[in-house]
Parts: structure tokens; sequence; C-alpha cells
């Protein structure tokens, strides 16, 4: 009976990818696992609303930088890397070494999964450990269907939540202290 080799991708191997290619797929222990379909409407508005609030945010206070997938975030040493393009992360002024031209080589200060029905399961639990482990200070779950925002902390034992906030409340953010919003201005009516 023939052996089937086990091939872990690198990095590398992920760059090769036609552009068009690479946009679909994220690296994960070494797999190449296909990005979900397009995500939906709800999806859409909850992230760009959020996105341009925590831009306009961030760039009035120049705290750093915001971007939007898809744009690469390269976790771990080489030959070892998860490579994730999360819905919206933020890098803080005194960390913006690690962005590069193609990638972001390092752990975003805050990172943010919007969630979708296809996604969902694995953002509350795979890349929740993912970000834990490679020292995502702040990881933020957004549900567009019930309408909530939970805001994770990263401890010593791994994420906490402190806050989950749904239509009536108002976001505020440990890592941007400053930062408060009406979670109903993420959400199209």
């Amino acid at each position: 009976m023939a052996t089937k080799a086990q091939i872990k991708f690198t990095y590398e191997d992920y760059k090769s990818l036609p552009y068009a290619e690479r946009q679909r797929f994220e690296l994960l222990e070494g797999e190449l696992i296909p990005m979900a379909p397009s995500p939906g409407e709800a999806h859409q508005a909850a992230s760009i609303g959020l996105a341009s609030l925590l831009y306009r945010f961030v760039r009035e206070r120049q705290l750093g930088r915001v971007y939007e997938a898809p744009f690469d975030v390269v976790l771990g040493a080489p030959g070892e890397e998860q490579i994730v393009q999360p819905d919206i992360f933020f890098v803080a002024c005194d960390r913006l070494h690690i962005i590069g031209e193609e990638e972001v080589r390092g752990a975003p200060d805050l990172v943010i999964e919007v969630l979708s029905p296809s996604t969902a399961e694995k953002d509350r639990l795979f890349k929740r450990r993912l970000y834990a482990k490679y020292g995502v200070t702040e990881y933020w779950l957004v549900d567009p269907t019930i309408r909530t925002i939970e805001v994770l902390t990263l401890t010593e034992q791994g994420y906490k939540q402190v806050g989950l906030y749904s239509e009536g409340d108002e976001l505020s953010s440990p890592l941007l202290p400053e930062l408060r919003f009406p979670v109903r201005e993420i959400f199209p009516s």
C-alpha cells in the first residue's frame, strides 16, 4: 500500500501561487485552506462601516495603520508560517516596522473578524487560538446576524471577554481607550 507524503506548504509556496489564486487561500498549519465564498451583504456592510470608523479614528490621532482584507498577515517563524487575511486589522505606530509592501510580518495589535455562516466556527475557535498564540493584543468578533461585537483582550491564559456589545450599547476598547461608538452605527438598518 502506498504511503501518502505529508507535505507542508510554506509561505514561499503560497507566494508562488498566481496572484489571483493567493487571494482565495490562507495558509494554516502548512495547509492551503480555501477562503470562503464572497461574504454576504450584512457582512460587507458591517465590515466597511467598522473599517471606516476605525480608519478615521486612527488617522485623526496618528495612532498607526488600519487595513482590510485581502492583505496577508504572516504569523510564525520561516517554514512554519501561518498566513491569514483578517477582515480588518490595526498596527500601532511603534510596530509599523512589521508592515511590508506585500504582507505584514507579525501580529497586528487589533484583529477584527466579521463572522459569516461559513467562517464563524473557524473565527471563534481556531483563529481565536491562533491570534492568542502569536500575540494579537485585542480580538473582536463581529456578528452581523445577531448584531453584536464581542471584544476580547489577551491575557496569560488566552483571550478574556471584556465586552459583548449589542445595538443599544456603546463599544469601548481597552487597546484604544478613546475609541467609543454606538454599535448601531455599524449595522445597517
